[in-house]
């Protein structure tokens, strides 16, 4: 973790440079010739220590930096006999580059203040009894023993036990999320008041949380657009600055005045050093993708980052990214004489031994309902069995006829259902619709979007109806259904052909969709390892307004970044031409420089603020109706 500054060693040559620099200066003022050169020399080492031996081995390797650039500056001002500008160079050049590295660790800082999330030790069941062993020692299969309030080291599975998780450090999830076996836990999870026992799914070393923190971490190694551009501009500078640098001192031997011109160039070196570009963009890059991670949202990449800043379409899978992924019977059509509890009870007797996906919404809605007798399943058809001596058959429209309740099956199948027909001995009694529902922050997701002026496009495999019934309720006009996965690619290739397109996707099939876009986006938590892998930017929590609030930030980090880039090349274009005609000394362009260094430091660690339109995501929003309190779209858009 990052020391106070009053207590950084790596602040501790410049902070001996300036004091020598300072108490030097007031020796020269009071006539003490001699201790001041001493003073300033020592000023002059102690911070020419801190760059002047990288320079060195850089130039070995035949790499040029801005390093050598401040050493043969500082080199060149003592020969001409202006040691205390060599050392006010120094200082102020190693000052800025131990602030560059403050910054650069406390961008880092929050995400290896998530590892923290892990507990060190943790208790283990063995044979023998339970077990207290380090967390790191966890491994693949080991059943953990997790106590009230205490959090999970590692991925896992409930296997025994019922309580609640809070995630909120993890997800950005407000809510307690309720677990029982066979619910997937994430490492640094807290439980809630009853005790679990977890089978471990990964190692304590590598687990979601670790993966999050590695991924994060690396992502500065992957240049963005921006980030190549700046180095673009400052591999070349550096080259261009010697050779003019050398051009203005043949100058002055031409015209026989090589002291002035010597100094000027030196000037000229220090002047036209691309310092400030050189950190324009990481810094900007890393404190952005850290601040990201913490509410929710990993960015595997700088290129990822800068290009998440570009997107004007958003294309969206359906299943289980703007709906739930969880069927649920939302309307039931009795036939006359039967009453909604027996269309529901006689479905979910014979549903109750059934694995289909509508089984379970079925057996939901009715969970007092007997078992029936005698089951069988016709396979892709549907279920017949007897329930207090009627013989019930329960399946799809394509194997019972609805008979007087067709204009029924039709209204429920065009507002999106799946419809399900209820049969008791041989007459139709009922019909059952089932849904996957929107999220509850889907529609507003939607609006926030169109706010800031970026079109939606829903992408899936499922009917024409129901995808149709789905988007108007999202509001989303933009509607491609049927579609398999390489019709997803297909379409996103088109759509990358107008603008940046990103896609969300948490399926196998989204894969070479996600793989194709701009950015592909990977819902995380319940995301397919497929999806996740082929994405650019994995959400760790589920709650789709992080798009619009991820797209918001990315944005304003490309506002820095080019911010930056525009403050530094203005810096040389403006001290050139003042270095090469004598305007400005040694001291005044030194001092010019690393101001700007440090004005393009802050500014860069601005863009690790936490986006407006994220501020408001730890309000619940399952208890809630689409409109959710947020920022409204104006505002959204302004900021």
């Amino acid at each position: 973790m990052r020391p106070a500054w009053w207590r950084d060693a790596a602040l501790l040559p410049s902070a001996v440079a300036g004091v020598l620099l300072l108490v030097g200066y007031v020796f020269e003022w009071s006539g003490g010739e001699l201790p001041a050169l001493i003073l300033l020399g020592l000023s002059l080492l102690a911070g020419a220590s801190t760059f002047v031996p990288g320079a060195v081995r850089r130039l070995i390797r035949g790499r040029l930096g801005v390093g050598l650039l401040m050493t043969i500056a500082a080199v060149g001002a003592v020969a001409l006999g202006h040691v205390g500008e060599a050392a006010t160079l120094a200082f102020l050049f190693s000052l800025a580059e131990a602030l560059e590295d403050r910054a650069m660790d406390r961008a880092k800082e929050g995400l290896r203040a998530l590892l923290s999330l892990i507990p060190e030790t943790v208790r283990v069941s063995r044979l023998s009894g339970d077990e207290t062993i380090p967390a790191s020692e966890v491994r693949e299969l080991d059943v953990l023993v997790i106590g009230a309030g205490e959090r999970v080291a590692t991925d896992g599975v409930v296997v025994e036990g019922h309580s609640s998780l809070d995630t909120s450090a993890i997800t950005g999830e407000s809510i307690p999320v309720e677990v029982g076996p066979g619910t997937a836990v994430a490492a640094g999870s807290v439980n809630g008041s009853a005790t679990l026992r977890i089978e471990a799914t990964a190692d304590g070393r590598d687990n979601s949380l670790t993966q999050i923190v590695a991924l994060v971490e690396q992502a500065h190694a992957r240049k963005g657009e921006r980030a190549r551009l700046a180095d673009r501009i400052a591999r070349p500078l550096v080259p261009t600055v010697l050779i003019a640098a050398a051009l203005v001192a043949l100058f002055g031997v031409v015209i026989g005045d090589p002291g002035t011109w010597i100094e000027r160039a030196l000037v000229v070196l220090v002047a036209a050093s691309p310092c400030a570009l050189a950190i324009a963009v990481p810094v900007t890059v890393i404190s952005a993708i850290g601040s990201a991670s913490k509410f929710g949202v990993v960015i595997k990449s700088g290129e990822a980052f800068e290009q998440l800043g570009t997107i004007r379409t958003v294309a969206m899978d359906k299943t289980g990214t703007l709906t739930r992924n969880e069927p649920a019977v939302v309307d039931v059509r009795p036939a006359s004489g039967v009453t909604r509890e027996d269309v529901l009870a006689w479905a979910a007797s014979v549903e109750a031994s059934s694995t289909h996906p509508f089984a379970a919404a079925i057996t939901a809605a009715a969970p007092t309902a007997p078992r029936a007798v005698d089951v069988a399943e016709d396979a892709g058809h549907g279920i017949t069995g007897h329930v207090d001596g009627r013989r019930v058959r329960v399946g799809n429209v394509r194997w019972l006829t609805p008979g007087n309740l067709s204009h029924a099956a039709d209204d429920m199948a065009a507002q999106g259902m799946t419809v399900v027909v209820v049969e008791a001995d041989g007459t139709t009694a009922g019909l059952i619709g089932v849904r996957d529902e929107l999220r509850p922050e889907s529609a507003e997701t939607i609006r926030l979007l169109n706010a800031q002026g970026i079109s939606t496009v829903m992408l899936t495999g499922d009917n024409a109806r129901t995808a149709h019934a789905i988007a108007h309720d999202a509001g989303i006009t933009d509607i491609r259904a049927e579609q398999l996965p390489a019709d997803k690619a297909a379409a996103i290739t088109e759509l990358v052909g107008s603008r940046p397109t990103a896609m969300v996707g948490d399926g196998i099939n989204d894969a070479p969709a996600l793989a194709t876009a701009t950015v592909g986006i990977a819902m995380g938590v319940k995301g397919s390892a497929a999806a996740i892998e082929s994405a650019d930017v994995a959400f760790t929590g589920h709650d789709l307004r992080l798009i619009p609030g991820a797209l918001a930030h990315a944005r304003r980090g490309r506002r820095i970044m080019t911010t930056n880039i525009g403050l530094a090349l203005a810096i040389i274009v403006v001290l050139f031409p003042l270095a090469l005609f004598g305007v400005l000394g040694l001291a005044g362009v030194v001092l010019v420089h690393e101001i700007a260094e440090l004005v393009v430091i802050v500014n860069g660690i601005r863009a690790a603020r936490r986006p407006v339109a994220l501020r408001g995501l730890s309000a619940p929003i399952s208890s809630r109706t689409p409109t959710l309190s947020a920022p409204t779209p104006p505002e959204l858009a302004a900021k």
